[in-house]
């Protein structure tokens, strides 16, 4: 049986070789949603404990798991706490006329956690912040009075932004926490448009051009966060929770470029032509997130997390989108251990988790606003060799759920929405441990 030094070795060397493409290399199948803004956006939902609830937990201590959510939670960190996520995803991309399949895996995110005093704990960490992975074609007819000709569009495009972050929670009285977060927000998107024409009945070669865009994203964000914890029964606690993620800029250089090539052989029809090479700024709007939870200080916690973020401000680069708008999301979940204290019985030691999301997508096809809807359930699996000193969990959580619709756009033009149906699935890997023992001898 592996110790938990011998895990964590092991764990960090798989992270080392996975994690130089992670800011790159996030998207889990093909998106066409991710094209707009900065991708899909996920801001603050948390790691395999949240997901198995639904993306709730705010207002939820816990001092197993890695309590990033919300910087005031980092207060409860018993142990040095050291966790990663790895993410899964298969899905069902659908309109009104054709459907696709697609799924991948990637590195999910790591965090480490560690008590500094009996009032303050610190956390750093790697996650996701944005995944962009799309991909269109188009086929469009062209009747002149010399040839009929077809128009192949393609769309494309890779990467997202990641963030790196060091968040601190300080215990400010018997019943209330503060908690800050920094970031560091970096990454790059690659996106190209691609269009090539061919003669119906012809074997000329005919060039293909494209168009490719290259962004690099870099700068700072800011998180704080608060947590009052209060009696209100004798085995029941009251718990609010509240985090505000500040609005900020994100520094950006974009590259430009225009290439030809033959359509049958792919070689060069002439030199990558620059098109533009210029700086500016993409602002990321402010993120309001607010949680209750009720827990009886042992084995269960119900929770109830709300957020709302100002996607109508966002601006990139000078020019704003009117394509966002505001997103509103809800979540209901809870976690329950039967007996953590079992010895005859390992089933009752495992923690066992569910619950439900609804969102708002910051997109509005047609004036009409789509939503994100899921049912999640979660595990969490203590290894029999836990001692006072140290532990090892192996935890899972699975999101099924629906996005967006196939209502129809225009029916002259036969275009219609998407809708993604979805299941995700995280693996977690927890490892607690008691540093900065003091030895006494007798």
């Amino acid at each position: 049986m592996l110790t938990n030094k011998e895990m964590t070795r092991l764990v960090l060397a798989g992270m080392a070789v996975l994690m130089a493409g992670t800011a790159q290399a996030q998207g889990l199948g093909n998106s066409p949603y991710s094209r707009k803004g900065l991708g899909e956006f996920n801001p603050n939902t948390g790691g395999v404990r949240q997901m198995g609830m639904g993306g709730v937990g705010l207002a939820a201590p816990n001092a197993v798991n890695v309590n990033e959510l919300n910087p005031a939670l980092l207060y409860y960190t018993g142990r040095t706490t050291f966790e990663a996520g790895y993410n899964g995803q298969y899905k069902t991309i659908k309109n009104a006329t054709a459907s696709n399949n697609s799924g991948s895996a990637t590195l999910g995110y790591f965090a480490l956690s560690v008590p500094l005093s009996t009032k303050w704990g610190a956390a750093i960490g790697l996650k996701p912040l944005s995944s962009v992975e799309y991909e269109s074609n188009t086929i469009q007819k062209v009747n002149s009075p010399s040839a009929e000709a077809n128009v192949l569009t393609q769309l494309r495009g890779t990467g997202g932004i990641s963030e790196a972050y060091f968040g601190q929670g300080v215990r400010i009285t018997k019943a209330f926490t503060l908690g800050f977060t920094a970031s560091y927000v970096f990454g790059v998107i690659d996106e190209t448009a691609g269009t090539s024409v061919q003669i119906v009945n012809s074997t000329e070669r005919f060039i293909n051009s494209v168009d490719l865009t290259h962004t690099r994203y870099s700068g700072f964000a800011f998180r704080a966060g608060a947590h009052y914890r209060q009696k209100v029964g004798k085995d029941l606690n009251l718990n609010l929770g509240g985090v505000y993620s500040f609005g900020h800029d994100l520094n950006g250089q974009r590259t430009q470029t225009k290439e030809q090539t033959y359509t049958d052989d792919g070689t060069p029809a002439g030199p990558s032509t620059p098109i533009s090479d210029i700086r500016g700024s993409t602002y990321v709007p402010n993120l309001i997130q607010g949680g209750i939870s009720l827990d009886n200080d042992k084995n269960w916690s119900a929770n109830l997390d709300v957020s709302q973020q100002e996607w109508s401000k966002f601006n990139s680069f000078g020019t704003a989108d009117a394509q966002l708008s505001n997103t509103l999301r809800a979540g209901l979940g809870g976690e329950l251990t039967p007996d953590p204290t079992s010895i005859d019985h390992y089933f009752k030691r495992v923690t066992y988790r569910a619950g439900l999301n609804v969102a708002q997508m910051p997109y509005q096809p047609g004036g009409k606003t789509l939503y994100d809807r899921s049912v999640s359930w979660g595990f969490a699996f203590p290894l029999p060799t836990a001692t006072p000193l140290e532990a090892t969990t192996f935890s899972l959580a699975f999101t099924y759920g629906i996005r967006g619709n196939t209502d129809i756009l225009n029916a002259d033009l036969k275009t219609s929405n998407v809708q993604e149906s979805y299941i995700r699935g995280q693996l977690g890997i927890t490892l607690n441990n008691r540093w900065f023992i003091k030895r006494r001898l007798q």
